[in-house]
């Protein structure tokens, strides 16, 4: 049976009460999308909506920052991986309790609670793509239709859908993430960095290519006596990392961490931010980092370029030839995935200009504020809702016919 974390998990929303959402996750391990998720979930108009969270599979990280806020929880399995006992709650759970909005997240969730929802006669289902393989691990070409709406966090995974896989225009909307801005605050000058530390906080995953980093490391080491890297995260990569890091030859300058529920004081500690991923949405660690004054280091994939270069593109030149090329509002740099030699430049370079970074680090703070604010995702959001709600009333036809 289903576990509730809450005693008071509500029913069905009254006819004229605030809608019920249910966000559907795979766990709650710490991670870009569960914070996400936990954002939207407190960010939403009571009057409005009723927001919960039903998980498929083991994973409470996120669970007391859930339950501080009154969020109703419910795991669907003890299970850490979603199997069939997950799949049966699933089924039961949405046609006891059918909601108004049911939104998956993530890869696992996004295909069956589809299929589920759509045989369970869930008025509108939202689906999510917000990672950079979500369009491929989501069955886009043969699940788009199941979904009444669509919600991307990037304008390339958009992108991918309406020009890749023509979906209809009008059904999928582009919500950056957001970050909160009054809770990610640059420390004070007497409490700025006085270390050369690199911070990667990322899951422990293949899409984020931690070989990759490490290997740009050895580079950046080797030039720079006194940089370190910090790794901070969990996932099911963190073993295979873990040896990469024991046969690093700067080994001694590598520190790893497990994930926190408050990344803040890493942020504190660090001069860059990087990221090496092959794969991204729009990552949530880069809108953090930002908000702090911090400057990013990373690889030219997804959303990433528009959030760092101002617009979307390819990657730009590693080393760009003069400080004066670097756009309005520019808060990092970037290179191309799978590079460690061009990801290793820009390090160096951030590692070596002091005024460069403070550029950057103030540039990243005021876009966090005025593009990325959680404020204003949460209104998009609850616009999208409300479109849902009303095609719902009107018997929106069906996308799949």
């Amino acid at each position: 049976m289903a576990e509730r974390a809450t005693a008071d998990t509500p029913g069905p929303a009254a006819k004229n009460g605030p809608a019920r959402v249910v966000l559907l996750l795979q766990d709650l391990y710490f991670g870009g999308t569960q914070r996400q998720a936990l954002e939207l979930a407190r960010g939403l108009d009571p009057d409005r909506y009723r927001a919960e969270m039903w998980m498929l599979a083991a994973g409470r990280d996120c669970a007391p920052a859930a339950e501080a806020l009154g969020i109703p929880l419910t795991w669907l399995s003890p299970s850490p991986v979603v199997g069939l006992d997950a799949l049966r709650a699933l089924w039961r759970e949405l046609g006891r309790e059918t909601p108004d909005i049911f939104v998956p997240l993530t890869a696992v969730p996004n295909v069956w609670g589809r299929i589920f929802g759509r045989l369970r006669r869930v008025p509108a289902i939202l689906g999510t793509c917000r990672g950079g393989g979500a369009v491929g691990r989501q069955h886009e070409r043969l699940l788009r239709r199941l979904a009444h709406h669509h919600v991307c966090n990037s304008r390339q995974l958009r992108d991918a859908l309406v020009h890749g896989l023509g979906h209809p225009e009008n059904r999928v909307a582009f919500i950056p993430n957001g970050v909160d801005t009054d809770h990610f605050t640059p420390p004070p000058p007497e409490l700025a960095p006085v270390r050369d530390v690199i911070l990667c906080l990322a899951r422990m995953a293949a899409d984020k290519d931690h070989e990759t980093l490490l290997r740009a490391f050895e580079i950046v080491a080797r030039e720079h006596g006194r940089a370190e890297l910090w790794l901070v995260g969990d996932g099911p990569e963190a073993a295979g990392v873990a040896r990469l890091v024991a046969r690093h030859p700067f080994r001694d300058r590598i520190r790893a961490y497990p994930g926190a529920a408050d990344p803040r004081p890493f942020y504190q500690q660090a001069k860059i931010l990087v990221l090496s991923s092959v794969r991204e949405g729009l990552p949530n660690v880069i809108l953090e980092a930002m908000s702090m004054a911090v400057p990013v280091a990373a690889t030219a994939v997804g959303g990433v370029p528009e959030v760092l270069l101002g617009r979307p593109g390819p990657a730009e030149p590693a080393v760009p030839p003069g400080e004066d090329d670097l756009r309005d509002g520019q808060s990092g740099l970037v290179a191309p995935p799978s590079d460690p030699a061009a990801l290793a430049r820009i390090v160096l370079r951030l590692l070596r200009d002091d005024a460069l970074r403070e550029r950057l680090g103030r540039a990243g703070r005021a876009r966090a504020g005025a593009e990325y604010s959680l404020a204003a995702m949460v209104r998009a959001y609850q616009d999208l809702f409300d479109l849902l709600r009303r095609d719902a009333r009107m018997g929106r036809p069906s996308e799949d016919g």
